[in-house]
């Protein structure tokens, strides 16, 4: 047999140094990925994101009619397929009832061109009608006064401020003097994450 050529199936050591380093670098190639995404879970994890408003149990809140100032009947399922801002009040809207009216005003103006999917209602009980200088600086707003049994529904009472899905399920209650920039991030990441509404 000639110098230098191994026996029938019998390799040299250079090339079964070179199988190995080649199945070597396969299984490195493959456990990469799953290594480096442990090490960033663990060793880089991401700040965590919370709404500003709190979580309810995703529910919906059937029957909810009442009367608009008009005389005309007022139902919130009429609203499906819009994100609804709620403002629950009992009767004449007081300095606080303004503040949370005017923080759904402009966290939905702070949406943009998105805003047009998100729509605002004030529900009262009792009360006279609404002074027509506070009307004129919320035009699009939804008013409507229901019974203290229809009230009763909303989770916290009166003086309450709620964000109803397109699908008509209460999802986030908002603190009585919001933080408008912390609401329109909410508004803004549901907007962008929904496809419906």
């Amino acid at each position: 047999m000639p110098d230098g050529i191994p026996p029938a199936g019998r390799e040299t050591p250079r090339a079964s140094r070179r199988g190995r380093h080649t199945l070597a670098w396969i299984a490195a190639v493959t456990l990469a990925p799953i290594v480096a995404s442990y090490a960033v879970y663990y060793f880089f994890p991401r700040p965590a994101t919370a709404n500003y408003g709190s979580l309810l149990p995703t529910a919906p809140i059937p029957g909810v009619e009442g009367t608009r100032p008009d005389g005309s009947p007022f139902r919130l399922d009429d609203l499906r397929g819009q994100w609804v801002l709620v403002v629950q009040g009992s009767g004449d809207c007081d300095a606080a009832c303004e503040r949370r009216l005017y923080a759904t005003r402009q966290a939905r103006t702070m949406q943009g061109k998105e805003r047009e999917r998100i729509a605002r209602v004030f529900l009262r009980t009792g009360g006279a009608e609404l002074p027509e200088a506070l009307v004129a600086q919320h035009p699009e707003l939804v008013v409507a006064r229901i019974t203290p049994s229809v009230a009763a529904k909303f989770p916290g009472g009166p003086g309450s401020l709620y964000l109803v899905d397109p699908l008509g399920n209460l999802v986030l209650r908002y603190p009585d003097d919001p933080d408008i920039k912390k609401m329109a991030g909410d508004l803004t990441r549901l907007l962008k994450a929904s496809r419906i509404g």
